[in-house]
């Protein structure tokens, strides 16, 4: 028997570089795998649960890649690119055996049904997994401002931002040794300090309306189920 969970219901954002592995872009199936296995897991402890996955491993609209773009049509791009893995990781789930849907913000009805919200929550409560692609639809707006949109339209208890880090530094490990890791902090700090967990707005809109976030390692197995059940991983941002 499962142990209990301390969530019904929660959204999981997934950061599109996890699925690449050590690849310079793409998606690599074993990581995709993996990242449907931790899935499935989480699944049985709380059936509640949304996903937003990013684009950054195939196209992000103000990288390198996009400079001398219009910003846009870029944009665009990058919103396009996250209904891609979004379909890669409804394929690996369902190869497994769990009921997905993709709700996609841009209208593409042959490959993804249209966001509406009572139909995404009616999916929820059937213990379907919904993916949620396309951003929020708009340019200009990252991953994480749609992931934060999202959890507050389902009624998420907590927004999880699932990182190739272990959680909040308050400069980067991986440029400075001498990072140190924040297990709590604000919202307010978060802005005041530049802190690298989520853009401005995201966080903005997360704090005006309460919304816990929780940063953890997704490539450490047993993380997500970890999280569900209320133990100490990653860092948490609050009031």
């Amino acid at each position: 028997m499962a142990a209990p969970t301390a969530f019904r219901r929660v959204l999981l954002k997934i950061s599109g570089e996890a699925l690449m592995g050590e690849a310079p872009f793409g998606i690599v199936k074993p990581v995709l795998d993996y990242v449907a296995g931790e899935l499935m897991a989480a699944h049985e402890l709380c059936p509640e649960i949304g996903v937003v996955v990013g684009g950054g491993n195939i196209f992000r609209g103000v990288s390198d890649s996009a400079k001398g773009m219009e910003r846009v049509q870029a944009d665009n791009m990058g919103m396009l690119a996250t209904v891609i893995n979004s379909l890669a990781m409804q394929d690996a789930l369902e190869r497994k055996g769990l009921p997905t849907r993709v709700m996609s913000a841009i209208s593409m009805p042959q490959v993804a049904e249209p966001y509406i919200r009572r139909r995404a929550l009616r999916h929820l409560e059937k213990g379907r997994l919904v993916i949620f692609a396309a951003g929020t639809g708009s340019p200009y707006f990252s991953t994480d401002t749609a992931a934060a949109l999202r959890a507050q339209e389902i009624g998420a208890q907590m927004l999880l931002k699932a990182t190739r880090v272990d959680g909040i530094y308050d400069s980067d490990p991986a440029k400075n040794a001498d990072a140190v890791k924040l297990d709590n902090v604000t919202y307010d700090e978060v802005l005041v300090r530049h802190l690298k967990v989520m853009d401005s707005t995201a966080i903005s809109l997360a704090g005006d309306n309460k919304m816990p976030v929780l940063v953890f390692d997704l490539l450490k197995p047993g993380n997500i189920c970890r999280v569900l059940r209320g133990e100490p991983v990653g860092s948490r941002v609050e009031a």
